[in-house]
C-alpha cells in the first residue's frame, strides 16, 4: 500500500457516510489486488499471469440506464434527451443512502488517482470499489500518484462501484436495476447492479467532457492518438467501433500517444487515461502483437475462455460476449509515450467503414465539413452484424462518442474548428469500407493502402497534389497518392455501373443531412454549408 495520510483518509469516508464498513484498503499494489481477487473468487489467473474475470449479466455498457442529476449547475448546460437522461436530485439521494446503507458488511477497496497526464489540467479521482479486480481495473485506467502526492490527496470526483446492489425501479426512479447516475454538484458517480467495469471509465469520461470545454477551453475528445518517433508529429484517429481506430493509431513506426480518450489544449495533445481497454475477440499476435505482449501479470481479460483443460486465453471464443475485452496500463507497451502527451497534432483523421462503398478513401475536409462530419460521427454496419440487417444501415454518434458528451455536440465542433484554424490542422477523411460497390458487391478497401494513404498525409505528400472536388458531398480528393493505385481514389470510377453509384451516393447524402436536422437549430451556418449539397427526403 502506498502511503497515505490515513486521518485525512477517514474523515473523507465519513463524509461520504462510509464509516461503518467492515474495513478499507487503500491504494493497494496490482499483486495485492491479484491475491485479494483470487481469495474472493472473482476471477482466475491465465498462463500469461493476467486475471480473467467475468462481468455477470453486463458485458458492456447500458447506455439507456446511465443518468445524469438535473440541478442548477446542469439543467441550462446538459444536452437532455436520449442520450443524457436526467434523474432527479431527491431520488438521487434517497438511492446513494440505501447503497451506503448496503455496505456496513463490506471490505472496500479504495484507490487515489488521476484522469489527465497533463498535469495543469489532470483531476483527482477516488474510487471506491467493492470488488478487488474492479480496483485493479482502475488502476490500470487511471493515472497513479507518487507516494508522496498521496500524503495531501483531496479527491475533485468520486466515483461508488457496487456491482451486488440492485435499485428498485418502481421505488428508486431508475429504468432497470442497474444504473450509473452522476451527480456534478455533489462531484460523485454512483454504480449499482452491473460488473461492466466499462461503466467507471466512461463516467469519469463524461465527467471531464462536461468541465474541460467549458472552464479550462481544453476539448475533449473520443480518440486514438499517436506520434512520430521525432516527436514532432501529433496525429489524432476518430472512429466508431470497427472503423480501425486502434488498430491504424497502433503503427509500429510511432509512438502510442493513447488508444481512446484526449484533451487538446493550447499546448498540445494529452491523454486521459493511463492505460488501454482493447477489445480481445479473434485476437492473435500476427494482428496486434502490440496488444498480445501486453496481456501479462495485471492485466485484466473480460468475459474470455480458455481451451478446455488449460489455462491457455481461446480469443476466438464468444460463447460470454462478442465484447471481450482486456485492461493493462500503458508501461505494457512497448512504444507508448510516458508521460502520455504530444504537442499539436498536424493531421487529424476521421475514419469510417462505408459499407455504401460511395465515400472516397481518402479525401480532405474544409474547416466547415470537418465539424459538420464532427458532430455527423458517421459509420455504418454491414448485412449479418445483428439480426435483421440484410443491407448497410447508416450509424451516426455525434463526435464519435455521443454517450459521453453532456454537452450540445455543436459546443465540441465549434472547438474543433477553431483549433484547427488557430493551428492550422489538416483534417482528412479515411474510408475504410468498401469499394467498387456497397457491402455484398464491392470489396473491402486494403489496409494496406489506407495505411499508405495515412502515411502519405503525415509525411506531407499530400501538400503538393493537385485535388478535385467530389460533387455530392464536396470533399477534396487527391489525384494521386504514393504507393495507392490511382483508379481507386474517385470511388465512382471503381463502381460498373456510375448510374447505381450516383442513386447511391444521394442516398446517403440524404441520410447525414436528415440525421442533423437534430443539430440544425444549434450550428452555425459554417458548420451547416459543410454538409452535402443536396435535399433532405420528405
Amino acid at each position: 500500500m502506498k502511503a497515505t495520510n490515513l486521518k485525512s483518509l477517514m474523515e473523507d469516508m465519513v463524509g461520504l457516510g462510509l464509516d461503518h464498513v467492515k474495513g478499507v484498503l487503500w491504494n493497494l499494489s496490482p499483486a495485492e489486488l491479484i491475491t485479494e481477487a483470487l481469495k474472493n473468487g472473482e476471477g482466475v489467473l491465465a498462463d500469461t499471469g493476467a486475471l480473467m474475470v467475468d462481468t455477470g449479466k453486463f458485458t458492456g455498457r447500458s447506455p439507456k440506464d446511465r443518468y445524469i442529476v438535473k440541478d442548477d449547475v446542469t439543467k441550462e448546460t446538459v444536452w437532455w434527451g436520449d442520450i443524457n437522461i436526467s434523474f432527479d436530485e431527491d431520488k438521487f439521494d434517497a438511492l446513494y443512502n440505501k447503497m451506503i446503507h448496503s455496505l456496513s458488511d463490506k471490505i472496500l477497496y479504495v484507490r487515489d488517482a488521476y484522469a489527465g497526464a497533463d498535469e495543469n489540467y489532470r483531476m483527482k479521482l477516488r474510487v471506491i470499489d467493492t470488488q478487488a479486480s474492479h480496483n485493479l481495473f482502475c488502476y490500470n485506467m487511471f493515472i497513479q500518484p507518487q507516494n508522496e502526492d498521496l500524503s495531501d490527496f483531496h479527491p475533485e470526483f468520486t466515483v461508488l462501484a457496487v456491482p451486488e446492489f440492485y435499485a428498485d425501479p418502481k421505488v428508486d426512479g431508475t429504468r432497470q436495476k442497474n444504473f450509473a447516475i452522476v451527480n456534478f454538484t455533489k462531484k460523485i458517480i454512483i454504480v449499482g447492479g452491473t460488473g461492466y467495469t466499462g461503466e467507471t471509465k466512461k463516467g469519469i469520461f463524461s465527467v471531464l467532457n462536461f468541465l474541460l470545454p467549458e472552464k479550462e477551453h481544453v476539448l475533449s475528445m473520443h480518440c486514438s492518438a499517436n506520434l512520430g518517433k521525432e516527436k514532432n508529429d501529433t496525429a489524432v484517429f476518430f472512429g466508431l467501433s470497427g472503423t480501425g481506430k486502434t488498430t491504424l493509431s497502433a503503427d509500429p513506426n510511432r509512438l502510442l500517444i493513447g488508444d481512446d480518450e484526449h484533451g487538446w489544449t493550447d499546448d498540445g495533445i494529452f491523454n486521459f487515461e493511463g492505460g488501454c481497454y482493447a477489445k480481445t475477440i479473434d485476437l492473435t499476435e500476427e494482428k496486434e502483437p502490440e496488444i498480445w505482449d501486453a496481456i501479462k501479470f495485471g492485466a485484466i481479460l473480460e468475459n474470455t475462455r480458455f481451451y478446455p483443460g488449460t489455462n491457455t486465453v481461446d480469443y476466438s471464443n464468444c460463447s460470454i460476449t462478442e465484447n471481450t475485452r482486456v485492461s493493462y496500463p500503458l508501461k505494457n507497451v512497448k512504444n507508448a509515450v510516458l508521460p502520455s502527451v504530444g504537442g499539436i497534432p498536424k493531421n487529424i483523421f476521421f475514419l469510417t467503414c462505408d459499407a455504401n462503398g460511395v465515400l472516397p478513401p481518402i479525401s480532405k475536409l474544409t474547416v466547415g465539413q470537418a465539424m459538420y462530419h464532427f458532430i455527423s460521427g458517421y459509420t455504418a454496419k454491414v448485412a449479418g452484424t445483428e439480426a435483421g440487417i440484410t443491407e448497410p444501415v447508416s450509424v451516426f454518434s455525434a463526435c464519435f462518442g455521443a454517450p459521453f458528451m453532456p454537452l450540445h455536440p455543436t459546443k465540441y465542433a465549434e472547438l474543433l474548428g477553431e483549433k484547427m484554424v488557430k493551428h492550422n490542422v489538416n483534417i482528412w477523411l479515411i474510408n475504410t469500407g468498401w469499394s467498387g460497390g456497397a457491402y455484398g458487391d464491392g470489396e473491402r478497401m486494403s489496409l494496406k493502402f489506407t495505411r499508405a494513404m495515412i502515411t502519405a498525409a503525415l509525411t506531407g505528400a499530400l501538400e503538393e497534389t493537385e485535388y478535385y472536388q467530389q460533387p455530392v458531398f464536396g470533399f477534396q480528393i487527391p489525384i494521386e497518392v504514393p504507393g495507392v493505385p490511382n483508379d481507386i481514389l474517385d470511388p465512382r470510377n471503381t463502381w460498373k455501373d456510375k448510374e447505381a453509384f450516383d442513386v447511391q451516393a444521394e442516398k446517403l447524402a440524404q441520410e447525414f443531412n436528415k440525421n442533423f436536422e437534430k443539430f440544425s437549430e444549434y450550428a452555425s451556418d459554417e458548420i451547416l454549408a459543410g454538409g452535402p449539397q443536396v435535399d433532405v427526403l420528405t
